[in-house]
């Protein structure tokens, strides 16, 4: 893994993203793209390229810029549902429909429950795509003490969806 985007749609959830950001190796070079209400929270680092929601002329919005994977933590279900219909009417929205179409990999966080059934449908549309859904879900095997605990196991699961070695949980030993 050398290049990742990470999307951020929503306000909520957005500390995991920082979280998550933080614990990348630093030698993967980050595009990160936030919606209006996650800009004022992520802070910026070395290896970290930042854009707005809006610029859609960004390089990550073309197919011919290489990019190895895209997350996007949290994904609102605005942000789902429009991936789902082919809508990229914005930066995040516009990357990942080139995961789509390049055939990358794109891994999206929901972070809203319970799911209604629209957005169970939307859901299974994308992972019938390809797309792989991972909310973060709590894997209570996995000795969770505390939330920081909890938070690393979110993001152990992502890095292990993306390829990236990492101890950030205990795992099955069973």
């Amino acid at each position: 893994m050398k290049k990742l985007i990470i999307g951020i749609s929503g306000a909520s959830g957005v500390s995991l993203a920082e979280k998550f950001i933080n614990l990348l190796p630093k030698d993967i070079e980050k595009f990160i793209v936030t919606s209006a209400n996650a800009q004022t929270v992520i802070t910026k680092e070395e290896n970290r390229h930042f854009f707005f929601n809006e610029n859609i002329h960004e390089c990550i919005a073309s197919g011919s810029f290489k990019t190895d994977a895209m997350i996007i933590l949290p994904c609102s279900m605005n942000t789902l549902s429009k991936i789902s219909v082919g809508i990229a009417d914005n930066l995040i929205t516009r990357a990942a429909a080139v995961m789509l179409k390049e055939r990358r990999k794109l891994i999206l966080a929901p972070r809203e429950m319970p799911y209604s059934s629209i957005a169970l449908e939307n859901m299974l549309k994308l992972s019938n795509y390809g797309v792989i859904i991972a909310p973060p879900v709590a894997g209570y095997y996995a000795n969770i003490q505390n939330i920081e605990d909890m938070e690393k196991f979110f993001i152990g699961k992502w890095f292990d969806l993306l390829g990236i070695e990492h101890n950030l949980y205990k795992r099955w030993e069973g």
